[in-house]
């Protein structure tokens, strides 16, 4: 072997040294070379077989009390909601989803419009009901959990349920037609009714409701939290659609307006608490604030959770995890100083 010929074995067996040495120890002396091809259509019995034995483990048994649990903390916020709206009045947007308890609504420009074209402009306010407290979030309801998805065509045979109830169910919750079907705001006004006389109640009576309330508020998001580590649920990343289930479904309903441009098919992620219980933030008004908040102060004014805000006006004992975004002993605002 000649001279030149054995620079160059030595100069390649050094350059592989170098690169050796730049790996990773768990990588050395793995290599694995992937050339052979894979038929997905063999594999495709063996998966769908591997799901349909994963579905027998569903319902998980301890996890059936907490979505009881669930379902009657969302049946005592809805009555305790509805009580105390007919207290305390609220308002919303006409062209957008902001939401102010009082009876006058504040003068911050922060409507967008329905179609987000003109920004930063001031609310005109109509009045509000249940549906704009808690706010409604439907899916599909399906038989079980590890159900083919249905194509697009199939959407209509499919019925619309609250997104909590479905997850209930699949989590082995018993569901009721009533429940099934409270998705509309008529339906809910006419379900849970709330309390009787309510006019008629004590300031004590009232602070009981709404401490009730907010305590349903918190197990509600608990509950839903604890199943949202078992069962897998997806939110679609552009429109907000909610799916129970380890896989979305294929209808397309995804940017279905004209001035949306992703139309097609959902884009599917990981749905937390606040995508299947929203927490609906409103501005908050402070004994130190003006009695219309105004545009100037609104870097001074807190915000809460509109079950929150509802149930603090009525003498409920907020929580401290709340207490930062409320800025309950912030500064006051530039107007009050004239």
């Amino acid at each position: 072997m000649s001279s030149g010929s054995t620079r160059a074995l030595s100069l390649l067996s050094k350059r592989l040294y170098l690169q050796l040495e730049s790996m990773p120890m768990a990588f050395r002396g793995h290599w694995r070379s992937y050339n052979s091809k894979i038929d997905l259509k063999k594999l495709r019995p063996m998966i769908l077989k591997r799901i349909e034995n994963r579905a027998k483990d569903y319902p998980v048994p301890g996890m059936i009390p907490v979505a009881e649990e669930v379902l009657k903390a969302r049946e005592l916020l809805f009555q305790g909601v509805f009580t105390l709206l007919k207290l305390f009045p609220i308002v919303a947007c006409k062209f957008c989803p902001e939401v102010y308890i009082g009876e006058k609504g504040h003068l911050i420009q922060t409507c967008h419009g329905y179609r987000r074209i003109g920004k930063n402009r001031v609310h005109e306010w109509v009045h509000g009901g249940l549906n704009d407290i808690v706010v409604p979030v439907e899916a599909f309801h399906m038989h079980n959990m590890f159900q083919g998805d249905f194509k697009h065509q199939q959407r209509f045979d499919f019925e619309r349920v609250p997104a909590i109830v479905e997850l209930c169910m699949q989590a082995g919750a018993d569901g009721t037609d009533e429940i099934l079907r409270s998705g509309s705001l008529t339906t809910e006004e006419k379900s849970c009714g709330g309390i009787s006389g309510i006019e008629s109640l004590s300031d004590d009576d009232i602070r009981v409701v709404a401490n009730g309330t907010l305590k349903a508020w918190e197990r509600l998001r608990s509950g839903v939290r604890k199943l949202l580590t078992v069962y897998p649920a997806k939110v679609c990343k552009h429109c907000s659609e909610v799916h129970i289930g380890p896989s979305g479904l294929q209808a397309r309903l995804c940017g279905v307006f004209s001035y949306e441009s992703w139309r097609g098919s959902h884009y599917w992620i990981k749905a937390k608490v606040n995508d299947l219980v929203p927490p609906k933030m409103v501005w908050r008004r402070r004994p130190q604030d003006p009695k219309v908040l105004l545009n100037e102060g609104r870097d001074y004014y807190g915000h809460a959770p509109a079950v929150v805000d509802l149930c603090s006006k009525a003498g409920a004992i907020v929580p401290s995890k709340y207490l930062c975004m409320m800025k309950v002993n912030g500064l006051p605002g530039p107007n009050t100083y004239y």
